[in-house]
């Protein structure tokens, strides 16, 4: 698919990874919808950095833990202000550590509400209202803890681990007209409140001896959104972490 003219919605966009693939995909003409659910300035800056490179964009705020009604909302807004939607980037994510004895239903809930049930039905929000569409993609920001479990952050990596389940799944149900697949990042940013420390001392604990960036994840992405023959599949962006 030739990126230049799609219209793209990218849940999480104004922040952190989110914005360094909507950059990255205006930068190749696509106009872009950002999500947010409170990074109200970022997403202005983002649209406006968007803007200067003469691609069309909009931001919408929704809470995603109420997925079905803000799914709805976000993918009818964005119809309206483009005309249609061409690719959906399931970035949006909550990561928050609890120990297996302290979970809380809440924190059950938030994680899958935001992690993997507002990507179903935004993914679902986009087939009912793009009926006409004739190629599509659906890319799922996953991780790799998602194929290869860990003691931590056990609620975030079952919902990480449904996500890719659904990818592929997804991968099935809507081909040919529609493209799915999953990006499964490594130790790329540092979590929210830690520093450029905490990916110095993982480093060496990495196969290729090192930490990614944002724009190897955007270059990820816009190779699987460029290819007409990948579905199904989990790119791993990692640098061997999973293994």
């Amino acid at each position: 698919m030739d990126i230049q003219g799609q219209v793209i919605v990218i849940t999480g966009g104004a922040v952190r990874l989110g914005r360094s693939i909507a950059i990255s995909l205006a930068k190749a003409g696509a106009d872009v919808c950002i999500h947010y659910r409170t990074s109200k300035d970022q997403a202005e800056e983002t649209i406006n950095q968007i803007e200067d490179l003469g691609c069309k964009a909009v931001a919408v705020q929704a809470d995603l833990t109420d997925s079905v009604s803000s799914s709805r909302m976000i993918i009818q807004e964005a119809i309206e202000y483009f005309g249609k939607v061409d690719i959906l980037i399931n970035n949006a994510s909550v990561f928050e550590e609890e120990q297996f004895g302290e979970i809380s239903e809440e924190h059950w809930d938030h994680h899958f509400s935001v992690n993997l049930k507002s990507a179903f039905f935004l993914s679902q929000e986009l087939v009912q209202q793009q009926e006409f569409l004739k190629r599509g993609h659906i890319i799922n920001i996953a991780d790799w803890r998602g194929t290869r479990p860990r003691q931590d952050h056990l609620v975030y990596t079952m919902t990480k681990s449904a996500l890719i389940t659904m990818t592929k799944s997804l991968a099935l149900e809507l081909a040919p007209k529609i493209q799915v697949n999953a990006i499964a990042p490594g130790a790329i940013l540092p979590p929210p409140g830690e520093s450029k420390n905490y990916l110095d001392k993982i480093a060496g604990k990495i196969p290729l001896n090192r930490t990614g960036n944002p724009d190897e994840i955007a270059n990820a992405v816009q190779y699987l959104l460029q290819s007409e023959f990948i579905t199904g599949e989990i790119l791993h962006v990692s640098g061997g972490q999973q293994l």
